[in-house]
């Protein structure tokens, strides 16, 4: 009993804690905008003239006066294929002889440069190459092929030159930020083919790619440089499949890209 009565005291003081705790961070929260106000109101945060003085100031003031801006990103991605079965496939599937086709999502990355040409007060025209290292696969599952294995895997690795071309409309600056949307079209041409294992690279895909490219960002204004976190999206626009005469390639009449990306630039 003696046991059960300390725990239980225990267990109530815990909950005390955490209650008080809380109301605490709630009221520090609620009191410190406040306390912060009162704070910029006295007479060492104004100026001789009696006006209350910004608690911020405005970074890089004149950054939107000059007509180019120079910088460098380096974006982490998400890629894979946006796959279409070929009637082949549809007839082997319906017959039971043959292989499904799932695409998959695989990380990679990317460095490059930034040039920015200013058009209009709140439009720039972006041009971003750079280099990408991207690994895509495709999981092919046995549905009654007998010259497999249950699960084969195939993966396209490429390194490949990008050379996107966007325009960027941006909102009006408050302060040290301001919101933006990109769009364009970006080239890309494959320099390099990882296929060691020809087991693993049977599937092949074209070196020349064209997508589609639309994101947002978010201009973050700093005493020393521009920082942005951008999102964007590409979608591909060319059938990358190249034919051939392994069941893989049989099975699909049409590859196009499909990348997520995370862009972080320095301006």
């Amino acid at each position: 009993m003696a046991t059960s009565y300390v725990r239980h005291q225990l267990h109530l003081h815990s909950s005390k804690v955490t209650r008080f705790a809380l109301g605490a961070l709630a009221a520090a929260v609620i009191t410190f905008p406040g306390h912060a106000q009162n704070k910029s109101r006295t007479k060492s945060s104004r100026t001789k003239s009696g006006h209350v003085k910004s608690i911020t100031t405005d970074n890089l003031p004149g950054y939107d006066d000059k007509w180019f801006h120079p910088g460098f990103y380096i974006a982490p991605n998400f890629s894979r294929y946006q796959i279409q079965q070929s009637p082949s496939y549809i007839q082997a599937i319906n017959s039971g002889q043959g292989i499904s086709a799932n695409a998959l999502v695989s990380p990679g990355f990317s460095v490059g440069f930034v040039g920015d040409v200013r058009l209009a007060e709140y439009l720039t025209l972006r041009f971003t190459p750079g280099v990408s290292f991207l690994s895509r696969r495709i999981e092919f599952t046995n549905q009654g092929y007998s010259g497999q294995d249950t699960i084969v895997t195939q993966e396209i690795g490429s390194t490949q030159i990008d050379l996107p071309v966007l325009f960027k409309l941006h909102s009006q600056r408050r302060r040290n930020t301001r919101v933006y949307v990109v769009g364009g079209i970006r080239p890309s041409f494959n320099v390099g083919n990882r296929r060691k294992n020809p087991e693993l690279f049977k599937l092949r895909a074209d070196d020349t790619d064209l997508t589609l490219e639309y994101g947002v960002g978010l201009d973050l204004f700093y005493p020393l440089f521009k920082f942005a976190p951008e999102l964007r999206f590409s979608s591909g626009l060319r059938n990358l499949l190249l034919p051939g005469t392994d069941v893989y390639s049989n099975s699909l009449q049409r590859l196009t890209s499909n990348t997520v990306t995370l862009y972080l630039t320095f301006e």
